[in-house]
Order: structure tokens, then C-alpha cells, then sequence
């Protein structure tokens, strides 16, 4: 399967927000029935849902989008930290006149989400934070979070690559998913990373990753029912990261995905993934 055959029967579309500009999404599903709006991790972009958002339309409104600075999203010259991303979140939700939903993000994505749940508990039906950021990171995960900067560090300042994107998408993948690293994938977050537009933003997007400590979540102030899913293989913030986040949060669930995962779960385990999340969003699983 192509990332496009994934996504048959989701349509693509674009927004324009108040203070964030062009947004592009995509959305499945029918207008009624509850909403999950995925949200991509640092650098990614919505077909990191690519194997979600069509499959879980059968029962759900499924919407995923670009950041702003991300993907077909505009490009703006603006401080990009989680909490401002949480407002277009926010902006998104209101020009699609949407007043609650069910929230997943990845990395990035979950640290967005747990704050707007925080800021705005009133628009959060259940919270899922996919191997989020935002949470204390352990010994181990500061190893990895030195990898991951030493890497930046190496590509910094020299145009994007075939083979520095790959490596990139490479960490994010546990080494048996590494058939899933495509020419198709890889030559699609190329074709982001080199759009003109996109120069003088992505060093702007790139500095969020070493201001991670500024913006720890305050965990204990996340009202919603949240789910954290996890991988054995998370790099950064490790499962033991998850286990002390789960025991700050009353009435949290901590699910360990079964399948082989690092970074992009949903993306790896798909039919894992997507079960988890009719069970999860729909209330079976408490």
C-alpha cells in the first residue's frame, strides 16, 4: 500500500485561521459522529496518520493536520513553542465550528494536545498523548536526546537530503519497521523540507526541540480521561518516562503497544493503532 491508497476516502482540504494563516487537513468520516483530531509529531506533517484517518472514519469524524510551519500549512516567521501551537489548535477547532473533541498526538503533537486540554478543558472529550513530549525525560532519554541533536547538529545549515531525511525518518522507526521507510515516504518529507517558503521557518520549528524543559507539561492538571500509548522502544522519552508520567496523572491508562514500535506507533502497528483507538475514544476501554 502507497500512502495515498491508505488514505482513499479521506478528502484533503485547506482552512485559513485568524493568526496562523493557510492550515491544510485532511478528514474522513461523517459530520455527527464523534471527533478525533490527530496531531503530527516536530517536523512531521498529516500523513503521519496516513494508515488512520480513512480506517477509523467508519466510526468516527477523523480530522488530521499541518502545524503551521509544517507540511502544505503556511510558513509563518513566528516563535513556535507548544503552547502557541495549542491556539491553532483552538483556531482550527472554531473555523470548523467544532466545540469538543477527542485529541491524539505524537511526540509534538500529544505536548500541543496536553496543553490545550489543560488551557481549554471544556473542548477535550478524551486525550490520547502518543508517545508524547513534554514530560520529564529520564537518564537514558537525555542519551537519546543528545543522539537526536547530534544528528540535527550534523545536517545543520546544509540543504536537505535523500539520505538525511531518511536517516531522520530512520530514528523514528524501530529497525524491524524499516521496510516501512519508502522512497515514496522519504522523498515526500524531502519535497516538504526543501519547499523555498520553508527556509527561513524550519530553524524557527527546530529550536523547540532544546527548549524541551521550558514547557514541561503540568501533568496534574490534565483533567480529561487520557490514555498514554507507548512503545518499549520509544527514543527520548522512554517507557519508564511514561510509567512516572501515568503515576502523576489520577485515573490515567498507560497502554504499551504490543507490536515492535519506536516513534510513530500508528504508523508501525496500524491495525494495533486503530483498534486502541475505537476502544479508547468510543469508551470501551476505562
Amino acid at each position: 500500500m502507497t500512502i495515498w491508497l491508505d488514505m482513499l476516502g479521506a478528502d484533503m482540504r485547506t482552512l485559513e485561521t485568524p493568526n496562523f494563516g493557510k492550515v491544510r487537513y485532511a478528514e474522513a468520516g461523517r459530520p455527527g459522529a464523534p471527533v478525533i483530531i490527530f496531531q503530527h509529531g516536530l517536523g512531521g506533517h498529516l500523513e503521519a496518520y496516513s494508515k488512520n484517518i480513512a480506517a477509523l472514519g467508519d466510526e468516527f469524524h477523523v480530522l488530521a493536520f499541518d502545524y503551521a510551519g509544517h507540511g502544505l500549512s503556511e510558513r509563518k516567521v513566528m516563535e513556535y513553542t507548544p503552547p502557541i501551537l495549542a491556539e491553532q489548535l483552538g483556531e482550527f477547532m472554531d473555523v470548523l465550528g467544532i466545540k469538543r473533541a477527542h485529541l491524539s498526538g505524537e511526540s509534538l503533537g500529544g505536548w500541543v494536545s496536553g496543553f490545550f486540554a489543560i488551557k481549554y478543558p471544556q473542548r477535550v472529550e478524551r486525550l490520547m498523548l502518543n508517545t508524547a513530549g513534554g514530560v520529564p525525560i529520564s537518564a537514558k532519554g537525555r542519551i537519546d536526546m543528545e543522539n537526536l541533536m547530534a544528528l540535527s547538529k550534523k545536517v545543520a545549515g546544509q540543504p536537505p537530503t535523500y539520505q538525511s531525511v531518511k536517516d531522520r525518518i530512520g530514528w523514528l522507526i524501530h529497525p524491524s519497521n524499516h521496510h516501512l521507510i519508502t522512497d515514496e515516504l522519504v522523498n515526500l518529507r524531502l519535497f516538504y523540507y526543501t519547499m523555498p517558503e520553508g527556509r527561513e521557518v524550519m530553524p524557527l520549528v527546530n529550536r523547540i526541540l532544546p527548549r524541551h524543559d521550558e514547557f514541561l507539561l503540568p501533568l496534574e492538571e490534565i483533567k480529561a480521561k487520557t490514555m498514554l500509548l507507548w512503545t518499549r522502544d520509544n527514543p527520548i522519552h522512554d517507557l519508564e518516562t511514561a510509567k512516572m508520567a501515568h503515576e502523576r496523572m489520577q485515573g490515567s491508562i498507560l497502554y504499551v503497544m504490543e507490536a515492535d514500535g519506536a516513534h510513530w506507533p500508528q504508523y508501525e502497528a496500524p491495525d494495533e493503532f486503530n483498534q486502541v483507538c475505537r476502544d479508547f475514544f468510543s469508551g470501551r476501554m476505562n
